[in-house]
């Protein structure tokens, strides 16, 4: 979208949106590839030995999974959920929802059975798509509306059927929806029109040196079940039919990264700021290929920053975005002096603004954003959230920020947001699922600096009884309940916790602590 990387200003002034009244992403970034380029690669799929996907059979499979669902009742709006790690039947799961008109809905393959039920109850999802280990989690929950489920390791009957062809939709048709975190309450239902993937591109575009480039490979180790992972880097790099490399470690490991990066030529990647930390461990390796790294979650420093330049031979470019508006600033080495710490400057088409709490602008205040396709439509069944989201036309990030020239720099966020190891993680549903446990009065949650993760979280808890391995056990209670990536660092046992007059835990005062 756009034609070249230019000085900063000038690619503001002279970018204009140009979001096609229909518009379906499965077929801009699958079908028309297929048509004018069948063999072109869309996946290096590593997950499990390697096997190289073209467009024409990423095509064909999503067609004939749109087929089988359809033929067993998924049509236009239903939600379709995909608890998988990252491999090419991810991509087709999405593209084949997509192609009925239906939602997709990506859920972490590592969620617990609690984390699940809430998502999959709360979404209505109609349909899951995913392993025997994530069907096995999903069997016995309480989900009445889900009456479909597949194994995509015992799929090759539902892919013998007959294909089906994409329906036609309009851009502001729905067409995914991510859960937040969960903040100052349960996880939220984000939905997402067709148009957003048009609204990632020109942070894409800029903060990957202006990708794509003849021989660029992408990949990220980030899980595609997050906004990150799938919204960042995967479905852009089908769009321009760049080859996309599936392979998420189950544990990250330096070593295979620097090694899987050196073995498939890749160019450019989303690493989040604990996968660079880590890297910087180690010493990379000879014959990299890196030309630009994006990546964002937490500001990455001078120093970490500097050592990309000289070790990765490549520029580290921060980003910007959230759930509901994703990717609208960015830095960008080639065409921006890049300030540190700060989340760079509003991208082509989009406008930033720090505003007080009058809503005026302000030095300081709350980071605001209106202009971007990547805009969310609204909270699922949340209309009242929806709305508190929205101020005067502009949409409210709930990120602090302070104007410092012609950057934002982040502050705080007036949430509780915990960002940790790449991860966006809400206290609140930790807090519920600790309470739940026999021996626990009282939690709260929040994250601690952490030199490696960015920041832990880390739970207080008042204790009816003794304590003695008690942490461990809690510790294991989160982890088997929702996900290892919630599950707490650390446990500390208080005798009280500290609240408001209104009988609010005070967050703040923990962290502090």
């Amino acid at each position: 979208m756009l034609p070249h990387l230019a000085p900063w200003d000038e690619m503001r002034a002279a970018f204009r949106w140009d979001i096609p009244a229909r518009f379906n992403i499965a077929t801009a970034c699958c079908d028309a590839w297929a048509a004018e380029d069948p063999e072109r690669v869309a996946i290096v799929d590593l997950s499990a030995g390697r096997r190289v996907w073209s467009f024409a059979e990423l095509k064909d499979a999503s067609d004939r999974l749109a087929g089988a669902l359809a033929r067993r009742g998924v049509g236009r709006s239903d939600r379709v959920a995909i608890l998988l790690a990252q491999r090419a039947e991810v991509i087709v799961a999405h593209l084949a929802a997509m192609k009925l008109g239906a939602v997709s809905l990506p859920l972490f393959a590592l969620f617990g059975p609690e984390a699940l039920a809430y998502r999959l109850r709360d979404s209505g999802a109609r349909a899951v798509v995913s392993d025997a280990g994530g069907l096995a989690r999903v069997d016995g929950l309480d989900l009445p509306d889900l009456t479909l489920r597949i194994d995509v390791d015992g799929w090759a009957d539902l892919l013998a059927e007959a294909p089906a062809e994409a329906v036609d939709t309009q851009a502001d048709d729905s067409a995914m929806m991510i859960y937040t975190s969960g903040t100052t309450g349960p996880p939220k239902g984000v939905l997402h029109a067709h148009r957003f993937l048009l609204g990632h591109m020109p942070c894409v575009e800029t903060s990957l040196e202006g990708f794509p480039q003849p021989g660029d490979v992408a990949w990220t180790p980030a899980d595609w079940a997050w906004i990150g992972g799938l919204m960042d880097l995967a479905f852009p790099a089908l769009w321009f039919g760049v080859p996309l490399i599936a392979k998420r470690f189950a544990r990250f490991e330096p070593e295979a990264a620097w090694a899987l990066m050196v073995e498939e030529r890749v160019t450019c990647a989303f690493l989040p700021p604990t996968a660079l930390k880590m890297l910087r461990r180690t010493d990379p390796p000879a014959g990299l290929a890196l030309r630009a790294v994006m990546s964002g979650g937490e500001a990455l420093g001078a120093g970490l920053l500097a050592w990309g330049r000289e070790a990765l031979g490549a520029p580290i470019n921060e980003i910007y975005g959230q759930t509901e508006c994703n990717l609208v600033m960015a830095s960008c080495a080639g065409t921006q002096d890049v300030v540190p710490g700060a989340l760079g400057r509003a991208v082509p088409g989009v406008e930033v603004s720090v505003r007080g709490p009058d809503g005026a602008e302000a030095a300081e205040g709350e980071i605001c954003v209106r202009g971007s396709p990547a805009t969310f439509l609204g909270y699922w069944g949340n209309p009242e959230k929806t709305a508190e989201k929205w101020r005067d036309g502009w949409l409210r990030t709930g990120d602090l920020g302070r104007v410092e020239g012609e950057v934002i720099v982040y502050v705080s966020r007036d949430d509780d947001i915990i960002s940790s190891a790449g991860y966006r993680i809400g206290p609140t549903e930790i807090e519920t699922c600790l309470t739940a446990h026999p021996r626990v009065v009282m939690s709260a949650v929040v994250g601690l600096p952490d030199e490696t993760r960015g920041e832990a979280v880390t739970a207080f808890v008042v204790a009816d009884g003794g304590t003695e391995g008690l942490e461990a056990e809690l510790i294991d209670w989160v982890r088997a309940r929702l996900s290892p990536h919630m599950a707490p660092r650390a446990v500390r046992f208080v005798a009280e916790l500290p609240m408001t007059a209104t009988g609010k835990v005070q967050r703040r005062a923990l962290r502090e602590t």
